[in-house]
Order: structure tokens, then C-alpha cells, then sequence
């Protein structure tokens, strides 16, 4: 079982979209998207059928797709804890769970 834990983690140190122990929701879904868009860049066919259904050129549904992949896919927001955001059923939920 060692083996296997130990070739587990030099696959997630070589190649980022393997994630980790610590890999966040916002990171897995980001690897996701850029995957998916890096799959259909490569198929040429998959591009083509793109290009028709989009009713653009190959180039052009390319160069939209490179763009897509370069930008992050979602931005997270802060966890907001203030009272004023809170209804008063969470506030008590607060509570019971607090530490």
C-alpha cells in the first residue's frame, strides 16, 4: 500500500490537475475547465463541430477557446461571518456549533 500512496503522490507533484489532500473546490473546478477546453482543442473534430454549431471559423472558435481556458473560471468569494449578513436561525446554529 505504500507503493501505491507514494507513486499517488509523485503523480500529483508532477502534474497539477491530479489535485491533492489540499486541492479547494475552486481549484478542482478550475483544473476541470481548463482540461475540457484543452480536449477539445486537441481533437480537431471536436473543434470543427464547434465551429459549425457556433457558425464561426475554426480560428476564431480556437482563439475563443484559448481565451476561455487563460481566464479564470470563477472567482471566490470570502466567507462572510458578520452578524449584520446572518438571520437569527443561523446565529443560533452559530452558536451551537462554535468552539
Amino acid at each position: 500500500m505504500a507503493n501505491v500512496s507514494s507513486q499517488l503522490e509523485h503523480l500529483q507533484s508532477k502534474y497539477v490537475g491530479t489535485g491533492h489532500a489540499d486541492t479547494s473546490k475552486f481549484e478542482w473546478l478550475q483544473n476541470q475547465h481548463r482540461d475540457t477546453y484543452a480536449l477539445y482543442l486537441g481533437h480537431g473534430s471536436l473543434l470543427s463541430y464547434f465551429a459549425i454549431a457556433e457558425n464561426e471559423s475554426v480560428g476564431r472558435v480556437r482563439f475563443n477557446m484559448l481565451e476561455k481556458m487563460v481566464q479564470p473560471w470563477y472567482v471566490p468569494q470570502p466567507p462572510t461571518t458578520s452578524a449584520s449578513c446572518l438571520s437569527s436561525t443561523t446565529l443560533i446554529f452559530l452558536q451551537w456549533t462554535a468552539c
